[in-house]
This record gives C-alpha cells, sequence and structure tokens, in this order.
C-alpha cells in the first residue's frame, strides 16, 4: 500500500499541512519538528506526488505534449529534442496523441482543467484544432511544432518546406530528370502545398514545364507512394523521377518501381522528405530532404519554457533550415538554389 501524507502525519504527531510546509520548504516549521518529519518520511520510505509539490509552489513543472500518433516515425524525434531541452529545465514531459478525435482532445482538456502541465506543444493534429485555440486563448502557453494549419496567433517552430521542394528539384535538375512523379500528403497541409510550390517553382525556373498529372496526392504512407507509382507505370506516364513529401511515401515508391522491374536511380530516381533512420537502409539508400526533427523538437520547448517564465524571446516564430541528404537513389550533381 502507498504511504500517503496523512500517514506521515500520524506517524509524526503533526498535521497535515505541517508535512506540506516542510515538503515544500513554505511557513515557518519549529526545527525539531521538521527534522523529525523528514526522519518519518525516510522511514516509511514516502514519495511526495511531484504533481501536487509543483502545484503548491504555483507550478506543475511539467509540460505536455500533443501528438497525432505515435506510429508516424518522426515523431519520436520531435519528442526527444522536446525532452532533452524539458529535462535539462527541471520539468516533466506528458505525451498525448489526437488518434482518437475528439475524445482524445476531451482527455486533454480535462488534464488542463486540472492544471496537470505547465504549456503545451503540439505537433498540429488534423482535426479538433478549435480545443487547442480555445486553450492558448484561455491563457494555458501553447507552441505549435510543424506548423501544418495557419494559426497566426500562436508562437511556432518549423522547417523552410518551400527550400526543401527547391532543394529536391535542384538535386533532380542535377541528373537531367525533366519529367518527375511528385507524390504530396494531403493537401490541406500548408507543408504540403509549400514544398509542392518551392519544387514546381525551381523546375520553371530553368524553363522545365510540370504536367499537372504528374502530381498525386499521397496519404504521408507507403501504401500511397507505392499505389501513386504503380497507377503512373501503369499509364505509361513516362515519369523518370519521384519526389516523395515524405520517406514513407518514398519507400513505397522504391518497392513498386522494384516490382516493376525499374531501376533506381538509373531509369528512375527517387527523392524523399524528413530523413527518419530507415531512409539510410532502403535499398537503395534514400536521397532525402532532411527536416531537423530532433532540433525543431528542442527549439520549440525552449520558446514554451521561455513563455511560462515570463521572459519570452522577441520572436514567436522560428524557422528551421532543409538539408539535402545525398544517398543512392539520387545521387549527383547539385545546381545552387
Amino acid at each position: 500500500m502507498r504511504v500517503t501524507i496523512a500517514d506521515v502525519a500520524r506517524a509524526a504527531g503533526v498535521s497535515k499541512s505541517t508535512v506540506s510546509r516542510v515538503l515544500n520548504a513554505k511557513g515557518e516549521v519549529d526545527g525539531r519538528t521538521a527534522e523529525r518529519v523528514r526522519d518519518v518520511i525516510g522511514r516509511l520510505g514516502y514519495v511526495p506526488s511531484s504533481r501536487a509539490v509543483g502545484l503548491a509552489r504555483g507550478r506543475s513543472r511539467t509540460i505536455g505534449m500533443l501528438a497525432p500518433s505515435l506510429a508516424w516515425p518522426w515523431v519520436a524525434e520531435l519528442v526527444q529534442g522536446a525532452v532533452d531541452t524539458v529535462e535539462a529545465a527541471g520539468y516533466g514531459l506528458l505525451l498525448f496523441t489526437c488518434s482518437r478525435g475528439r475524445e482524445s482532445m476531451t482527455r486533454l482538456t480535462a488534464q488542463v482543467s486540472a492544471n496537470a502541465f505547465d504549456g503545451l506543444l503540439v505537433v498540429e493534429p488534423e482535426t479538433e484544432t478549435g480545443a487547442v485555440a480555445a486553450m492558448h486563448h484561455s491563457g494555458l502557453p501553447v507552441v505549435l511544432i510543424d506548423d501544418r494549419v495557419r494559426h497566426p496567433g500562436f508562437p511556432s517552430v518549423a522547417t523552410t518546406n518551400a527550400l526543401g521542394g527547391r532543394q529536391a528539384a535542384h538535386r533532380l535538375l542535377g541528373l537531367g530528370r525533366s519529367r518527375p512523379l511528385v507524390v504530396t500528403g494531403p493537401r490541406r497541409f500548408d507543408c504540403v502545398r509549400e514544398r509542392l510550390e518551392g519544387f514546381v517553382r525551381t523546375l520553371e525556373e530553368h524553363g522545365v514545364g510540370h504536367d499537372p498529372r504528374r502530381t498525386v496526392e499521397g496519404g504521408f504512407g507507403e501504401r500511397s507512394g507505392e499505389e501513386a507509382v504503380a497507377r503512373l507505370l501503369g499509364e505509361d506516364a513516362g515519369f523518370d523521377a519521384v519526389f516523395a513529401h515524405n520517406d514513407l511515401s518514398a519507400m513505397g515508391a522504391l518497392r513498386a518501381l522494384r516490382a516493376a522491374g525499374r531501376r533506381v536511380p538509373d531509369d528512375v530516381a527517387v527523392i524523399g522528405f524528413d530523413d527518419i533512420p530507415l531512409a539510410a537502409y532502403t535499398d537503395p539508400p534514400l536521397t532525402t530532404v532532411r527536416q531537423p526533427l530532433r532540433a525543431m523538437g528542442g527549439a520549440a520547448a525552449a520558446l514554451l519554457l521561455a513563455r511560462i517564465g515570463g521572459d519570452p524571446p522577441d520572436g514567436d516564430r522560428v524557422v528551421l533550415p532543409t538539408e539535402l541528404v545525398d544517398r543512392a537513389s539520387a545521387p549527383g550533381p547539385v545546381l545552387t538554389p
């Protein structure tokens, strides 16, 4: 049975409020009494609730983090970056997902009402964004990561998605590829529109027109990349490259090309986006546009902690640069962006 503060108070012959004052170093407690309480705490092995101690001091010293789903492979890097920063500041991290839609958001809102955490990091959910906005407007510090839906009033950390699209286009142009297939994510996301815009604009700047029939909206999963490539191969679309808007889609594209007997990169060059750990171990290893995921998580946590501490930085939006990672699925020269 767990030892409670009432057990400590009874064994020490004091009130629960006296035990609380000793734990929180608040208020005047006679030195001998405080020593007796501490001795009892040690003897009984009482472990105070960190949340209760934090609330007594005015803060929980816990940060909440809301992610779409832990099944998304890049989420782990974001979480690790946030954890590194949060723990270094003496805070803990409480992780939530919105995989159950409204039910998940209802549970999160209940935790907000219970003051379970001091601020919230949000990897923008696909639905129920109004609940997050309500939390922010009620006074809870909120910082968005990967700002995929426009919320101009929120502090946020993002990456240079349009530049990433340009970097992918420059690599393919350097390889002499002029008929790329683009497998996007859902178009409702800002990052998708920005990556596509940067990619197509760069082709046009170099006199290469992009056939919109070679742009296929996918779902950020392996299956969407595989199905898009298989369908366009069946339609004899004549593409000589694939730019997938995330690495999972690119992996699906590699599988479809291999099944059709197309060589990568000789027949079709392939570029992904994100640089998840698996990207280095595909066959062939995947050229991709790296998002600085861990740095994004850390920057968002630092921005949130500053706001909680009442000392927010001058800017409310942090944008970290992408980088093209050169591997065997699209190796070769790069035109300068």
